[in-house]
């Protein structure tokens, strides 16, 4: 017999490519973490440390579901990114050791209430509302991490209704996944289970509903979901 008062929730996972799932406990999302995109957020992409927030593990949208527009907000923008799945866990991981934390890597959509993150960042309050939401994290299938060894370069693009919006490459990440790694996890201790969405290159913009979303990370796979 169960001692949970209610019915625990499922399990948030991603299906891995050629079977079974990973099983998600956190996602750790880096802000501005392409020089191109930083600056046309209006920031200085030479002088900033990483910075993280985070998105709700039942974010996911996952085998190319439809992601429902989100209510309360008249702008929703798409962030292209490669994510990165941890598979061991530690605290002060070393960046020459921090590769051989991660499990997998999966193409992602940081989706963005902009209006919502905007007027947040303009009253000083956080960001949550406009990260975080419900279907928020659009993720296609995971490959272990034997197949992608080198995450330090390939292109990364988003279609949107077969129209390249973003184009962009791995090696043009201001930091590297190892050292993003080495840096998370000197400010929370990393467990498996945890994903990082590593940040989004420059042509973040708007899409409305039923446009199409295709997105690719050369070595690694696709993500696509439409708009409902």
């Amino acid at each position: 017999m169960s001692d949970f008062v209610i019915p625990p929730p499922a399990i948030a996972a991603v299906p891995v490519d050629g079977g079974g799932h990973f099983p998600v406990r956190r996602i750790f999302c880096v802000g501005r973490n392409y020089a191109e995109h930083a600056r046309e957020m209006g920031a200085d992409p030479d002088r900033e440390l990483p910075f993280f927030f985070c998105k709700p593990a039942d974010a996911l949208v996952t085998g190319g579901a439809a992601m429902p527009y989100p209510p309360m907000s008249s702008s929703l923008h798409h962030e292209m990114e490669l994510v990165v799945a941890i598979g061991t866990g530690g605290a002060d991981i070393p960046e020459a050791s921090a590769l051989s934390h991660v499990w997998g890597y999966a193409a992602g959509l940081d989706m963005t209430r902009r209006d919502l993150q905007n007027q947040a960042k303009k009253e000083g309050k956080p960001w949550d509302m406009g990260k975080g939401f419900d279907h928020s994290a659009p993720i296609g299938t995971m490959i272990p991490a034997a197949r992608f060894p080198a995450p330090t370069r390939g292109a990364i693009e988003l279609k949107v209704n077969g129209a390249v919006r973003q184009s962009s490459d791995l090696s043009k990440l201001i930091w590297s996944v190892a050292e993003t790694i080495a840096y998370l996890s000197r400010l929370v201790t990393l467990a498996p289970g945890d994903l990082i969405f590593t940040g989004t290159p420059e042509g973040v913009a708007a899409v409305m509903r039923g446009d199409v979303l295709e997105g690719s990370v050369a070595g690694v796979g696709t993500v696509r979901t439409v708009i409902s």
